[in-house]
């Protein structure tokens, strides 16, 4: 019960904004928090799993990662960099039937194509210059495991075509060798290109793409799926502040407001970069504000003079501040925001235009 607490923490009373009364702060009766505790270790999955967050997409990528893990299906997973296309593919590699066998992983972009093809199938003495032993590649080394190729959509043509058949046989040729060998390895690869119009310019085979994606992942863009920053920042905050041997950290609401309104261009990645930056930058302090935050998040941060204070421009930044957060405790259901409030929801809807709250698709 006290780490489901923990997990909530912002979603709890204590982190509303700074100003509100007590009538406010309880607006979650003792049934509903009961209620959000039970679905949030339904939806959170095992305390082992690092797919962090509550919302409907991560809930139904981990219905599916049950569904395909104990098979050898190759599975295709999409999505923009940062969103954590590998940990799905090792998510579903540890929880499947090859658990216990390697988990091999390559950057099809990061190495140079004249390399790739020996780092892919191996090669034998005398192959090319430099060729001095014979050396297997790492597909080998992923046997009775998992092989993941990230970003496929980089894979050199005459590469595509030795996969598509490495695919179809089971079967792999070192370079500069006559037989072939047998390997027993699962295939996962992913990309965050559109492979399909990449097919339509002649870069990409359409015969391998289609025995690439017998199942498909799609991972939604972080900007999609809000309500999952807070808990990302609690794993993160947890995680770092464990590393570095120091007390737990809170970013204040005004943080986690800028937070939540920042699109993340670099999704999960950009955001675990900024908690850990941000709590190596606030040394002891277990509160971090608004002020500690990168540029980027935080461009103006804005500081109001006695000329400058404006009355009705700080009930304005308030009254977004108060929506966001409260839309975020209720998964962003327009209606049940609106009820637990106390307002109209053509009221709320005014608001959300009238304050240009960015609410998430589906919200």
């Amino acid at each position: 019960m006290r780490k489901i607490l923990e997990r909530n923490r912002y979603l709890r009373k204590e982190n509303l904004p700074v100003g509100l009364g007590s009538k406010e702060s309880s607006w979650l009766s003792r049934k509903q928090e009961v209620e959000s505790m039970f679905r949030n270790i339904y939806l959170r999955g095992d305390d082992d799993s690092n797919i962090v967050g509550t919302s409907k997409a991560l809930f139904h990528i981990r219905a599916l990662i049950d569904k395909v893990k104990d098979s050898d299906a190759p599975v295709f997973i999409i999505g923009e960099s940062g969103t954590g296309k590998e940990l799905i593919a090792r998510t579903i590699h540890e929880k499947g039937a090859r658990g216990k066998g390697e988990f091999v992983a390559i950057n099809c972009g990061a190495i140079p194509d004249l390399l790739l093809e020996s780092e892919l199938f191996g090669h034998v003495r005398g192959a090319f210059t430099g060729a001095i032993r014979n050396k297997p590649g790492i597909i080998e080394e992923a046997n009775g495991g998992t092989f993941f190729l990230d970003e496929i959509g980089d894979l050199v043509p005459h590469l595509q075509a030795k996969l598509l058949r490495l695919l179809q046989e089971k079967e792999i040729r070192r370079v500069g060798e006559n037989r072939t060998r047998s390997v027993d390895v699962r295939f996962m690869s992913a990309t965050n290109k559109n492979l399909e119009k990449e097919i339509e310019r002649g870069n990409f085979r359409e015969d391998l793409y289609y025995r690439l994606k017998i199942i498909s992942v799609e991972l939604p863009p972080l900007r999609e799926r809000k309500e999952d920053i807070f808990h990302l920042l609690n794993y993160y905050i947890k995680k770092y502040c464990v590393e570095m041997k120091r007390e737990q950290a809170l970013f204040s609401p005004q943080a986690v407001e800028l937070l939540l309104d920042y699109p993340w261009p670099g999704n999960v990645r950009e955001l675990q970069n900024e908690i850990q930056r941000c709590l190596i930058l606030s040394g002891e302090n277990s509160l971090i504000k608004e002020e500690s935050l990168s540029s980027r998040i935080n461009p103006k941060r804005t500081r109001y003079s006695k000329s400058s204070y404006d009355f009705f421009r700080a009930r304005a930044e308030f009254e977004r501040r108060f929506l966001n957060q409260a839309m975020a405790r209720w998964n962003y259901n327009r209606a049940m925001t609106a009820e637990k409030i106390g307002i109209s929801r053509q009221g709320l809807f005014k608001l959300i235009k009238k304050l240009n709250i960015d609410v998430p698709k589906g919200g």
